[in-house]
Parts: C-alpha cells; sequence; structure tokens
C-alpha cells in the first residue's frame, strides 16, 4: 500500500473541497488513487471541521462550527458578494440567513427565549383548537351521511324497492 506525503494528500484533498468540488472518483481517475483512499481522507477533513461536499448537496448537514463561520465570514458582505460566496460553496443565501437567526436566537437571554416559546405555544394552541373544531364538524357530517344512508337502505328494504336512485 503506497504512503503520500502530506503535501500530496492536501493537494488532493483541496480538488475534494470547494471552490472545485470534484467527485471522488473523477479525482481517482485523474490521480490513480483508490477511492476508497480518497473517501477515507475526506471522511477525516469532514471531522476536522472542513466543509467537504459528499455524495449529497445538504449543506444542513454541515457541523455547528462550519455553519458559525460561514455566517461570520457573510456578516459584513453585501447581497452581491453573498451570492458570490454562496455560489463557491454550494450554499443558498437563505440558508446562511436562517443559521444567522439560529446564531441570534441562540445568544437570546432565558427570559425572551421563554416569551418567544409562551406566543408559539399560544399560537399552536390556536391553530389545534381550529383543527379540532374542523374534525368535530366533518365527524357530524360523516355520521349524518351514514346514517342518511342506513335509513335509505331501510327504507327500500320495507318497501322492496331495489331502486338505489329514488
Amino acid at each position: 500500500m503506497p504512503r503520500y506525503s502530506p503535501e500530496r494528500k492536501a493537494a488532493l484533498l483541496k480538488k475534494l473541497l470547494p471552490p472545485l468540488s470534484l467527485s471522488v472518483p473523477e479525482v481517482a481517475r485523474q490521480e490513480g488513487i483508490s477511492e476508497v483512499t480518497l473517501y477515507a481522507w475526506r471522511k477525516q477533513a469532514k471531522a476536522e471541521g472542513a466543509v467537504v461536499s459528499g455524495h449529497r448537496k445538504l449543506s444542513d448537514d454541515w457541523p455547528a462550527e462550519a455553519k458559525f463561520a460561514a455566517v461570520l465570514e457573510t456578516a459584513t458582505l453585501s447581497e452581491i458578494e453573498l451570492s458570490e460566496y454562496c455560489r463557491r460553496k454550494g450554499l443558498y443565501p437563505e440558508q446562511v440567513v436562517a443559521w444567522r437567526q439560529a446564531c441570534i436566537t441562540g445568544q437570546l437571554s432565558a427570559q425572551a427565549q421563554r416569551q418567544a416559546e409562551r406566543a408559539q405555544a399560544r399560537i399552536d394552541k390556536k391553530r389545534i383548537a381550529e383543527l379540532e373544531r374542523e374534525l368535530r364538524r366533518k365527524d357530524k357530517a360523516l355520521a349524518e351521511t351514514a346514517a342518511i344512508l342506513v335509513l335509505r337502505k331501510k327504507l327500500n328494504a320495507y318497501w322492496g324497492d331495489d331502486n338505489e336512485d329514488s
């Protein structure tokens, strides 16, 4: 099994990482290195906190440190610069905004968090009550329809009328 120098390993990992973000099979073909080796190196880099693209493009799977770093890097950027940054990293600007909001929410005081939770609980209770009311109404309508069908069936049986259309 060949050993690779740290410089060579870093150069190959650089091809796997943004902005190039080449696929593992592509780099393996270009460099003549086993895909298994490249996958192991990529996994190790991901464990060390590097932003690594995988077969899935789910940037929400990034570790918290990488998300926080992205928020810090984009804090002073204009909208155009933010869009350019997001293209390089394989993100959407909305994700960075959501991560920024999560960072802010994490820094809220305990009292502010409780107030926000109470407000959300009130909204949730209101919605639940509305849905339960609607469910009861639909249950009543269904029971009424079932009763009408049963009565119609009994009436038809009593009169000996097989015609369901009357």
